[in-house]
């Protein structure tokens, strides 16, 4: 990226207070676009979230996961560690 556009894009991610890479990364690219003339970033549907100050930050982490198809995987549980419990040691001294 263009030293520049890392430093507008620093600058936009402070005013915003987001203090992420990820922010400023994507502030430095919106920049780099604007720059060469290109219409509006494609990420312009991506979740962003409103800061004090009344700007808005697109989160990158975000924008990346909604780009992901949806997950069927059922979640992870650690129910089966409960039987293990019933196994614990108990002190030599007879105190729980």
């Amino acid at each position: 990226m263009v030293h520049e556009h890392v430093v507008a894009g620093i600058a936009t991610a402070l005013r915003a207070g987001a203090l992420t890479a990820d922010a400023v990364a994507l502030e430095a690219r919106k920049w780099g676009e604007a720059d060469q003339g290109a219409e509006q970033p494609a990420d312009q549907d991506a979740p962003r979230r409103r800061v004090d100050g009344g700007a808005t930050v697109t989160s990158l982490t975000e924008r990346r996961l909604a780009a992901l198809p949806p997950d069927p995987r059922p979640l992870p549980s650690v129910a089966v560690y409960d039987q293990l419990l019933q196994f614990r040691r108990r002190p030599a001294d007879g105190q729980t």
